[in-house]
């Protein structure tokens, strides 16, 4: 037990885990907290339709893996941006471990892990919030948690600017420029510059 692995806690982002029976599931929460120190305790708040959120209240074990700010957006598209009720989100998914407790936990773009053995639940309507022994906690390295603002910043992809241009009404073929030659014809259906309209 490393308790150097619960400071970590503090900063934002992290996936849980749990499982149901050899079924594993994730997602990402930004809502766990260490609670008490003797015993050494976490609280983990989770929505009520989440997946994760059954397999945590029939197994009553979990896995918490602190995303540190090596971790890409790929891993919040893994864990965050599609449903374990519809896939299987372990699948064809490599990086990780299952630990002592049976649950799967993530390595790569991670720096602590906390495994915890539900002790309560709390009903809060759509969340439920569990509190958890820590019976397992360790520091993979030294880097730095993620933060919200760190992953607005630095990870979640900028939206494009969009293209300036003209859309043909006929065919729908996009021409990209500031000014549509009067003279224009659509390459596709042969339609007049007259038949163009400004992408809004």
């Amino acid at each position: 037990m490393q308790k150097e692995a619960l400071f970590k806690l503090s900063y934002g982002l992290f996936v849980l885990t749990s499982k149901d029976g050899d079924k594993q599931n994730g997602c990402i929460v930004n809502t766990v907290a260490q609670v008490t120190d003797t015993p050494l305790q976490i609280s983990v708040t989770v929505n009520k339709a989440n997946l994760t959120h059954d397999m945590i209240l029939k197994s009553g074990l979990l896995n918490v893996s602190v995303i540190s700010e090596s971790a890409d957006f790929s891993l919040f598209e893994h864990f965050g941006f599609k449903s374990g009720r519809d896939t299987d989100k372990f699948e064809n998914f490599e990086n990780f471990i299952i630990s002592k407790n049976g649950v799967a936990y993530v390595y790569g773009g991670i720096n602590a892990i906390i495994s915890g053995e539900v002790v309560n639940t709390i009903d809060l309507g759509t969340h439920t919030q569990f509190i958890c022994k820590v019976v397992d906690s360790f520091s993979l390295n030294e880097e730095k948690s993620m933060t919200y603002q760190y992953y607005f910043d630095n990870v979640k992809p900028k939206p494009q600017p969009k293209k300036k241009g003209y859309v043909c009404k006929i065919c729908g073929y996009v021409y990209e420029g500031e000014v549509l030659p009067d003279d224009f014809i659509c390459p596709l259906c042969k339609h007049p510059a007259s038949d163009f309209e400004p992408i809004e």
